[in-house]
């Protein structure tokens, strides 16, 4: 645990002394954070992880942090020495520099405070290491008197979580694609392959098994528009805020200049909300994604059960589709290979609906001007997105283009199956087809058999009306 790890160090005596209201501490002497941050440590050991390990969030953070401080320089309201060593320092947090140090757990009481002030510290010390200053020597530099100048947690963390889901939903778009076009690729290989298409489980209509990776395809490509929209309206941000949507401590020029630089900074067209206020407490947009990535979930996963049934058996199952074979299925059973790249997307869709839910109490429970719990939504959404991301690609490279038909198996079925004698119904009626078909389910002779001895159609006429063509395409 992050706790245990300052602990040791703090109790080796190598250490610096800050303040804060609560009064002084001890900080480990080569840390980049400080006091806010060691109480957030101790306050909220709840995951085991660390912001640090949201690279995303982090590089927003510095991202937001560095339009702040080039718009509080281009004000005159921090100096230039102190608004350089600021941008400096954020320019390699953005890089990749100091993630270690961001070691506040990303669920945390305080509306995301903590994480601020763990934003603030590190670059502030980072900021005096420039200056060639000594960490910690706050009356040369502050996190709060400086790095936040004309900021809150309030602006700060929502702007700045807006810009990492971007960057995550931009990378689920783009493994949704590939899958998508997998389907695809897939659909034209198999497009000369009948089947018979099934409803509730029964035996329908003739299809093409093409047709059927076609729909999966289509069903993604669908998704990816909705997630394209939903990312769109994060892109309005509440930056210049500060505490409630009214701008306090910061000039009215503030919020549409910080805004330009980040916009510039980020290369994302963010815009300030027309109403800070509203902005401010209103966390719809990530109420809005969270509900096209369950939607997404939801559909890759019937997916993934389509996937499992059609493979099911090979011998005593559907056994219409092989899926690629990538390890063994059993501790028991020799031979034994189990659908586990399907599975595996299978319980990333759960556990997406499950974060839904969360997102869905978290932004209920917002009160007033703020709502506390974006800290807990931003965790859901970023492991949804995450997740997502990586079963699309294990999916499309693990599963799907490996995918195999057998071809004898479903030529067989279709030739044998009652369900084409819905293609008969307009050339010899409802009442005849019933009939026809009942015969063939108790007698085991073929349709094509039993309409030909009925007398009910020639053979030129049969063979028209069960070319695949006819069967699988509208009229």
């Amino acid at each position: 645990m992050p706790s245990q790890h300052l602990t040791a160090i703090a109790a080796a005596g190598d250490t610096r002394v800050e303040h804060d209201l609560l009064g002084e501490r001890a900080v480990p002497a080569d840390a980049y954070w400080g006091v806010h941050t060691l109480r957030a440590v101790e306050n909220f050991p709840i995951t085991g992880t660390t912001i640090g390990q949201y690279p995303d969030l982090i590089a927003a953070l510095a991202c937001v942090k560095q339009a702040a401080a080039a718009a509080n320089g281009e004000l005159g309201l921090l100096d230039e020495a102190r608004a350089m060593a600021i941008v400096d320092a954020c320019v390699e947090i953005r890089a990749g520099r100091l993630h270690d140090q961001f070691v506040v757990d990303p669920i945390q009481g305080g509306a995301g405070t903590s994480t601020n002030m763990n934003a603030n510290e590190v670059i502030a010390n980072r900021a005096l290491e420039l200056l060639g200053r000594r960490r910690g020597d706050y009356a040369f530099l502050h996190p709060n008197e400086h790095v936040n100048r004309c900021q809150s947690t309030n602006d700060v963390y929502p702007t700045a979580i807006r810009l990492a889901l971007i960057a995550a939903a931009e990378r689920l778009g783009l493994a949704m694609s590939g899958l998508r076009d997998a389907f695809a690729e897939k659909a034209v290989e198999f497009g000369d392959i009948m089947k018979i298409g099934r409803t509730q489980l029964q035996d329908a209509v003739p299809m093409t098994l093409g047709q059927e990776f076609a729909t999966y395809g289509v069903m993604l490509g669908e998704d990816i528009d909705r997630l394209a929209e939903a990312t769109a309206l994060l892109h309005e941000i509440n930056l210049g805020a500060t505490a409630i949507g009214t701008g306090i401590t910061a000039p009215a020029t503030y919020a549409p200049l910080a805004c330009a630089h980040l916009a510039h900074l980020s290369g994302r067209p963010v815009v300030t909300a027309p109403d800070l206020i509203e902005a401010t407490q209103d966390v719809g947009a990530f109420v809005q994604l969270s509900g096209v990535l369950k939607r997404i979930a939801v559909k890759l996963s019937k997916t993934c059960n389509d996937l499992r049934l059609l493979s099911s058996g090979p011998q005593a199952g559907f056994g219409e589709l092989l899926l690629p074979p990538v390890q063994a299925g059993s501790s028991i059973m020799p031979g034994k290979v189990n659908p586990v790249i399907p599975e595996v997307v299978n319980q990333i869709a759960f556990e997406v609906i499950g974060h839904d839910l969360t997102v869905t109490m978290a932004a209920e429970g917002g009160q007033l001007q703020l709502n506390a719990f974006e800290p807990v939504l931003f965790r859901a959404l970023m492991e949804s997105l995450t997740h997502l991301r990586a079963g699309c690609q294990t999916l499309t490279d693990r599963c799907v283009r490996g995918i195999q038909a057998d071809r004898e198996l479903l030529r067989l079925r279709v030739a044998g199956s009652m369900a084409i004698v819905t293609a008969l119904t307009p050339a010899i009626g409802y009442e005849a087809a019933t009939i026809i078909a009942r015969d063939a389910q108790l007698t085991g002779t073929s349709v094509a058999e039993l309409v030909l001895d009925s007398g009910l159609l020639t053979p030129a006429q049969l063979a028209l009306i069960l070319r695949p063509e006819t069967l699988t395409r509208p009229a």
